[in-house]
């Protein structure tokens, strides 16, 4: 019986459907929910096992014992049929996780579909209503404390503001059609944190922030989306819904350790925390640094920008170098390994093959006057 039960569930993962992972998308699920009647993978099944037996049974495909009954369930429902039922009113605006992402993403992902079903009844769906307002604890920008912050967002306002005193005038007012939201995890070590990312005065602002309840994190994190989704569709009534969703937040390309030179080159090679964020690629003395010590735009190929690997005659190589030319200046790099280098070089090249979008070439003007501004600041700096 056993033998004949396992049998029919690697027929049933066969099914359209059934053989990727009913929460994240993994392809090849082990383990299923018999009483919901989903397969999931390792992660996932981990998360239903977190919700409680009461909302989720868990059990693996081959190294568990499954009842008749159970088997039956997974045939009624199967990974299709309930994606129809538990994700019937998932909003536009909503991120849908997909395996790599963060846990807390998935998690609550997870819990929001079937212990509160709340793509089942949007009145669940707080983060809708262009409004949101409560604390969040923020990293300081002097002493990298975190404190309690008051945080209200109005979509109406197009503002994110937040108060040091709740009774005073904002310490900042963020607008949310220009501020980019961020799971950051691995930064700053809590899995319930996001990077708030924007562009003041013509450079980089970033702020951290993290809630000790995972849903609330998350639920503010859907609210920004939510807000510049909505500020869009008035902006661009004809825009296609799926165009406009690409544009409410992104995660960075690629983040890591490199090491650069400054512009003379007999300059040494210093350790700097590079942030590939669109076409802005960042650099800081630490990860955490509320600014980068400096941006460089990356254009078009066609406009003076490519990226090779090694570094010009006369310039130190570091090992695991590369050249980024801009028509500014060329940057000497420097990677940890061959592979790392090449990832640089991959994701750049990616970069300067793309056409420039209106939106790139108007945050391009922004950081070419804050540079032009200034006969002794410029974000495309060594400093």
């Amino acid at each position: 019986m056993a033998d004949r039960n396992e049998k029919l569930l690697s027929e049933l993962l066969k099914k359209p459907g059934n053989n990727e992972c009913a929460d994240c998308g993994r392809r090849n699920p082990e383990w299923a929910s018999y009483n919901i009647g989903i397969f999931v993978c390792t992660r996932c099944a981990g998360v239903h096992r977190g919700m409680g037996a009461h909302i989720s049974k868990v059990k693996h495909l081959k190294l568990d014992r499954w009842e008749d009954s159970q088997l039956e369930r997974m045939k009624e429902v199967g990974n299709t049929a309930a994606r129809l039922r538990y994700e019937e009113r998932v909003p536009p605006c909503y991120r849908r996780p997909v395996e790599d992402d963060p846990q807390v993403l998935i998690e609550q992902w997870i819990r929001a579909k079937y212990q509160r079903e709340e793509f089942c009844h949007p009145e669940l769906q707080t983060y809708l209503s262009g409004y949101m307002e409560g604390f969040l604890m923020k990293r300081g920008k002097e002493d990298s404390k975190y404190h309690p912050r008051k945080f209200i967002l109005s979509e109406a306002d197009d503002t994110l503001k937040y108060h040091v005193k709740e009774k005073k005038d904002p310490k900042a007012v963020l607008r949310v059609s220009e501020l980019n939201v961020a799971f950051a995890p691995e930064k700053t070590g809590n899995s319930n944190s996001l990077q708030l990312t924007f562009l003041k005065d013509g450079t980089t602002r970033h702020i951290y922030v993290y809630h000790d309840d995972a849903m609330v994190i998350v639920n503010w994190y859907m609210a920004i989306r939510c807000a510049k989704l909505h500020r869009l569709m008035v902006a661009y009534p004809t825009a296609n819904e799926s165009e406009l969703v690409a544009h409410l937040s992104r995660d960075f390309t690629k983040e890591g350790w490199l090491y650069k030179t400054g512009p003379r080159s007999s300059d040494a090679y210093k350790k700097r925390w590079f942030t590939l964020d669109n076409r802005k690629l960042m650099y800081h003395d630490d990860p955490l640094d509320a600014h980068p010590k400096g941006e460089i735009f990356l254009g078009n190929m066609f406009d003076g920008y490519s990226v090779r690997v090694g570094v010009a005659p006369g310039t130190k190589d570091q090992g695991f170098s590369f050249t980024l030319r801009t028509p500014e200046r060329s940057y000497n790099l420097s990677a940890a390994s061959d592979d790392e280098r090449d990832e640089w070089i991959q994701v750049i090249d990616k970069v300067i093959e793309r056409p420039l979008t209106p939106q790139d070439s108007i945050i391009a003007a922004r950081l070419v006057r804050k540079r032009a501004s200034s006969s002794t600041i410029s974000i495309f700096s060594a400093r």
